[in-house]
């Protein structure tokens, strides 16, 4: 590797051309990137103590150990986007030169001919920076002065555009501007083919501009090491069409959360979004036999999977609309499993009505855990690692079992918690209310009802000062009600006379034009049936729309007999199961203080789970936060946290970092009687606490 500061006007001087690889991402610079450029240009060229201003580096490397021409090739590894920034503006700078009066310094042509054109280039050759794609030619045109190519890149117009408005504004004259440009320093970074790793050095740069997205990592990391016609025909296969399916998508960032999704599956593992890049190397690395063409084939077929669901482009029209559900739902935990039986699908592992019946259960368990309140930040860990836990011979009927098997923080609410709970739910701040009300609106309905469309009315009004007509409706105490039910689905409604029906007593919402006994809506239905509306009425009808709800979301269906041959697989498959008799100083007063223990640790959170193990007992909720050995005087117990972490007034902790103590965490504490218990269990807390809230991460 050779590497030296160099004017930059000096490094573009002289004939030679810089050629984007296929696999580079297309020119992407923001008008923010173009407009500190130019704050940088225009604050050196207006001020004389700055002899030079350094904006990065430029990476390439020989394209061929032979050239043809006498114009040399090379391949740009970093500096795309400033290098075409800068072209842009030497265009526009030369074009000004042109149009204004004659300079004695430089010209319109000289710029040309140093800076943008090889003069003595033939074809493709007369250029000095070659793009892809659309760029390329729409940067070729604009130099030529000829009309843009259909389509068009509509960064690199934005930012030509931008410049042509700066110039033509600026209060600096071209000349002091053109000495600006000419204090620009980079690096000048030219790599050995045979002696260079391109993309070790590439990862290491820390260029200006934009950062590199984790795609933009992989994908160089991919296609950077192979041979020239390999790179161009992997890319022209499969990592061009799949950019191109995430770019419909709206949302290029998808393709990094893919990539995470898909490096879960196939490894069992979650790594962070902003790692995703160093993960994937290492499965790859660990790829065994499977060439890399065979990796990026997989992670299409993945990534047109992704696309269907996340983009909502599924054919199916009824598989579709469950993926619009879910995605509404914000269910992207779900993902990792979603690809795998997208693909058993894909592969007949699975028929379409199974498909669509395992896509509802994963919708119904998301929203009736959100309806319950139970924590969410195990969701990603159940997902990743649920696909282990079906037997796919039994694909749907083990599915369900495995489902209604878990327990604790992991549980799929019954009918009555989800009743009991949605119930007393204040929907109104739910953020998927309009979800809520779509699908109870909707159900076993052909003519679909857009909700999107409609606002939502409480029939008990929202106002704290109630009109006395309301108050007289509800009775004596109007209040209480009015505080308890205001936000619930009892009290809820869609119409689209919001305004109109505002606080008026309920008699009149009744029977006014377009209210209740004159809507389509069916959620209206019951109330036009009714002269009153109070504490009873309210009750009755959110009984009714959460007995509909559990029609909608459905709890998996499973003989008891069959699931309990399910719950005995799955002891079987566990090492043997300990019980309280198992621990031999469990007995007397330290079984008496054992009890009080687990009592108060077990009623610390519904969550909150007990495990007999062969040499400790361990408390969970997200993972374990508590681990308890029983001892002849104590009990010794470890706090999963680090010991720096712990707020031990008394000092009663001991940091057992690397000792090799049975259970989890660096903080032993020891429980010898009743009256330390407080103490102790505000210990415990601290623990149990740490890991409710960093379970996702």
């Amino acid at each position: 590797m050779k590497a030296g500061e160099t004017p930059l006007l000096n490094f573009l001087n002289g004939p030679k051309q810089f050629i984007i690889p296929i696999f580079q991402r297309t020119y992407s610079w923001t008008l923010k990137e173009c407009e500190q450029l130019w704050k940088d240009i225009v604050a050196a060229a207006t001020n004389e103590r700055v002899a030079g201003h350094f904006i990065g580096s430029i990476v390439y490397i020989q394209k061929g150990l032979y050239q043809s021409s006498n114009i040399p090739e090379m391949l740009l590894i970093d500096g795309q986007q400033r290098l075409t920034t800068l072209s842009i503006l030497l265009n526009v700078l030369g074009t000004a030169f042109a149009e204004g009066d004659p300079q004695p310094e430089v010209s319109q042509e000289e710029i040309q001919d140093y800076y943008l054109f090889n003069k003595h280039g033939k074809g493709d050759l007369r250029y000095k920076l070659l793009l892809t794609q659309t760029d390329r030619m729409t940067l070729i045109n604009l130099l030529e002065d000829k009309e843009l190519p259909k389509p068009f890149s509509r960064r690199i117009v934005e930012n030509f555009m931008y410049f042509g408005k700066q110039v033509l504004e600026s209060n600096l004259d071209l000349m002091t501007l053109y000495r600006g440009i000419t204090k620009l320093i980079i690096v000048d970074i030219s790599l050995d083919r045979e002696h260079d790793n391109p993309q070790l050095i590439f990862e290491s740069l820390n260029s200006t501009g934009l950062d590199l997205s984790q795609a933009d990592l992989i994908r160089n990391y991919v296609l950077m090491g192979l041979e020239p016609k390999q790179q161009e025909s992997l890319y022209n296969d499969y990592w061009y069409p799949m950019e191109q399916s995430f770019r419909n998508t709206d949302n290029v960032i998808k393709f990094d959360r893919f990539m995470r999704d898909y490096l879960t599956l196939k490894t069992g593992n979650i790594p962070n979004i902003r790692q995703v890049y160093e993960a994937f190397k290492l499965y790859t690395q660990g790829a065994g036999s499977n060439s890399i063409e065979e990796i990026i084939s997989n992670i299409y077929k993945y990534s047109k999977y992704f696309v269907s669901m996340a983009g909502e482009n599924e054919t199916d029209s009824d598989v579709r609309k469950i993926f619009q559900d879910i995605n509404t739902l914000k269910v992207e935990v779900a993902y990792p499993f979603l690809l795998e039986i997208y693909n058993d699908y894909v592969q007949k592992c699975l028929s379409r009505d199974e498909f669509i019946d395992i896509l509802k259960m994963i919708e119904a368990y998301v929203f009736r855990r959100a309806i319950c309140g139970i924590p969410t930040n195990s969701l990603n860990k159940t997902f990743a690692t649920l696909s282990r836990e079906i037997d796919k011979e039994k694909y749907l009927e083990s599915f369900k079992a495995v489902l209604l098997l878990k327990d604790s923080y992991r549980r799929f609410p019954c009918d009555d918690e989800f009743m009991r709970e949605l119930i007393v739910k204040d929907v109104y701040s739910l953020r998927s209310r309009n979800y809520l009300l779509s699908k109870l609106e909707n159900y076993d309905r052909k003519e679909r009802v857009d909700v999107e469309g409609y606002t939502i009315e409480h029939i008990m009004p929202q106002n704290e000062n109630l009109p006395l007509a309301w108050k007289q409706e509800l009775g004596d105490n109007w209040q209480e009600i009015h505080n308890g039910y205001l936000h619930t689905i009892g009290n809820l409604t869609l119409t689209g006379y919001n305004p109109e029906l505002s606080d008026r007593p309920f008699i009149d919402k009744l029977n006014m034009e377009g209210g209740f006994a004159d809507s389509p809506i069916r959620l209206n239905r019951d109330l036009a049936k009714l002269d009153h509306w109070n504490e009873t009425e309210i009750q009755n009808r959110s009984r009714k729309l959460s007995k509909l709800a559990t029609k909608i979301w459905k709890c998996p269906d499973l003989s008891s007999e069959t699931l309990e041959i399910y719950r005995k697989s799955k002891k079987r498959g566990h090492e043997k199961m300990y019980t309280i008799d198992d621990y031999k100083h469990l007995k007397g007063d330290m079984l008496n203080l054992f009890n009080l223990f687990r009592r108060h640790v077990l009623n610390l959170d519904a969550s909150v789970t007990e495990e007999f193990l062969k040499l400790y007992i361990a408390y969970k909720t997200i993972t374990n936060f508590v681990d308890v050995v029983p001892q002849k005087n104590r009990l010794r117990l470890s706090l999963n946290m680090e010991f720096d972490e712990v707020n031990d007034p008394k000092n009663l902790c001991k940091d057992i970092t690397n000792l090799g103590r049975w259970g989890n965490g660096s903080v032993e504490v020891g429980l010898e009687s009743s009256e330390e218990l407080d103490y102790i269990m505000a210990l415990v807390r601290q623990s149990f606490e740490k890991h409710m809230e960093h379970g996702n991460e």
